[in-house]
């Protein structure tokens, strides 16, 4: 039995979708869904269509691209809908208990989180009222800005405060033995925010508020995407697995896409 993780399937892409109706486990596997299947209910609709035909059990966290208002919807209303589909196919959400992997005897569980992000992983010159106009000198604003909308929050940020504070509420309630499994579609750490071509695109990449979250809730192992680089740090012990399929364009040097084993590490 193996645990599996992608993110970004970005399934309006006609490829993408091929791609995920192939996605298969061995009997009784899991995967892990990072957030950014698409857009619209509909795309997450034909992902859990998809993939829980073939995997025992499925976890799910929002990307920025799900919450998008493009289905009519807004903020939280988006996201509720969202989690009654996951409800409707038995796919496991940052709202459901966490999960414990078996024979684990609560040793593991597995943390499905939805943070969002604060602005936050921007340079210390860079003051909050400064850094939309920042970004813009190199073009580099975020699409969140036009079709993201944190109602009935006053601001992404109050959103992002809100959704760490409750998560970590959860997390503090575990045993202190446990270890973890945490997943977000942000990196959890600036340091991993990472993107040569568009360095300034980081502000939308996570808080800062979750920076010690490794080590304060014992993790084993982070997954997370949204950059669309695939690639795995080792950081102080822990493995942080970002695990982007992403756009088919990104995709033309790179080795044929494949889900990433989680656990049990190899």
């Amino acid at each position: 039995m193996k645990l599996y993780a992608i993110s970004d399937l970005h399934v309006g892409h006609a490829e993408n979708m091929a791609f995920v109706r192939s996605l298969r486990g061995e009997p009784g596997d899991w995967l892990i869904l990072g957030g950014d299947l698409g857009e619209r209910v509909a795309e997450l609709t034909a992902v859990f269509e998809a993939v829980t035909q073939h995997f025992a059990k499925v976890f799910w966290v929002p990307g920025n691209h799900e919450l998008w208002s493009h289905d009519g919807l807004r903020g939280q209303a988006k996201y509720q809908a969202l989690i009654e589909v996951c409800r409707a196919f038995k796919v496991v959400t940052p709202e459901d208990p966490f999960v414990e992997w078996p024979g684990s005897q609560g040793a593991l569980v597995i943390v499905p989180m939805f943070l969002l992000y604060d602005y936050s992983f921007r340079p210390a010159s860079v003051a909050r009222e400064n850094a939309i106009e920042w970004a813009a000198e190199q073009q580099s604003v975020c699409s969140d800005e036009a079709v993201l909308r944190p109602d009935p929050y006053p601001s992404r940020e109050a959103w992002c405060d809100a959704r760490v504070a409750a998560t970590a509420r959860r997390l503090e309630a575990l045993p202190p033995t446990a270890r973890t499994i945490l997943v977000n579609h942000f990196p959890l750490r600036q340091a991993h925010a990472v993107l040569p071509r568009i360095p300034h695109f980081s502000m939308w990449c996570g808080t800062v508020q979750t920076d010690d979250w490794h080590r304060r809730y014992r993790a084993e192992v982070v997954v997370y995407g949204h950059l669309h680089l695939p690639r795995t740090f080792v950081d102080e012990g822990v493995a942080f697995e970002e695990v982007s399929l992403g756009y088919p364009r990104e995709r033309v040097h790179r080795a044929p896409p494949t889900m990433r084993q989680i656990w049990p590490r190899r």
